[in-house]
């Protein structure tokens, strides 16, 4: 998609969110000559900050291809905001009901389009400890295998400086430096012409979310931990955990 064709919605929130982006930020931007030029493609991007879907989407903003994101449903319902949700050809994801697949069937209409689907892999703020990728859900590599479209991993890290995972207030001194580094794209070529088993899918999706983390230490300067954070293990590991502790204290009650 050329600049040309960004559309109206997309210029204007340009104009409203660019002005106090260069005013919170400095820049750090590289690896923009990985994305693509033309056709479609997808994006598969880390996620630690509220903020960094509004910074990096400035990054692909200035690339010429501009994201489409997906997203809560609910945000497309609020007034201005789903106004401009809809206008910028944002797609509505609905969790746990009968267009739970819709979604996917309409990132994979844009990517057949020509446009970029912008995938935040991990689904969810990381709750990595030291904010690395965590395991990431098989969305984009489903799209990816059904298209057989370009997957260009990139990695941001200073919004969440300027308001960290889970916090309620900003940072906003000093000034803080959004980091952004698109890696070329992954190679899944193994994994085409193949069936998109459940298996399959979660071996691609952790090749994806290998490259995002490779293109993150760059950025870092350091290495990311061998094993990958797993929410739900460790929601299962804490249940049993206190599930030990209550049994450990019923048996001192019954001394």
């Amino acid at each position: 998609m050329s600049r040309r064709k960004v559309g109206f919605w997309y210029r204007f929130a340009a104009v409203l969110c660019k002005p106090p982006l260069v005013v919170l930020f400095k820049r750090d931007w590289r690896g923009m000559e990985n994305i693509p030029a033309e056709g479609g493609f997808i994006t598969v991007v880390n996620h630690n900050s509220h903020v960094d879907p509004v910074a990096y989407a400035h990054f692909q903003y200035n690339t010429g291809r501009v994201p489409r994101f997906l997203a809560k449903h609910a945000l497309f319902r609020k007034g201005f905001v789903g106004a401009a949700m809809r206008g910028t050809g944002q797609i509505p994801v609905y969790r746990e009901s009968t267009d739970a697949l819709s979604a996917f069937r309409a990132a994979i209409g844009a990517v057949e389009r020509g446009e970029c689907v912008a995938f935040y892999p991990e689904g969810t703020l990381t709750r990595d400890p030291d904010q690395w990728p965590m395991i990431g859900k098989t969305g984009a590599a489903r799209v990816a295998l059904a298209t057989g479209c370009p997957v260009v991993p990139v990695a941001q890290w200073g919004a969440n400086l300027l308001l960290p995972p889970y916090a309620s207030k900003p940072d906003l001194w000093p000034r803080k430096t959004h980091h952004v580094l698109a890696g070329p794209p992954v190679d899944l070529s193994r994994f085409h012409d193949r069936e998109p088993t459940p298996e399959l899918l979660k071996e691609a999706t952790e090749v994806i979310m290998a490259a995002i983390t490779e293109q993150l230490e760059l950025l870092r300067g350091e290495k990311a931990p061998h094993t990958r954070y797993d929410p739900r293990h460790v929601r299962v590991e804490q249940r049993r955990r206190t599930a030990a502790e209550h049994i450990d204290h019923d048996i001192e009650g019954g001394k």
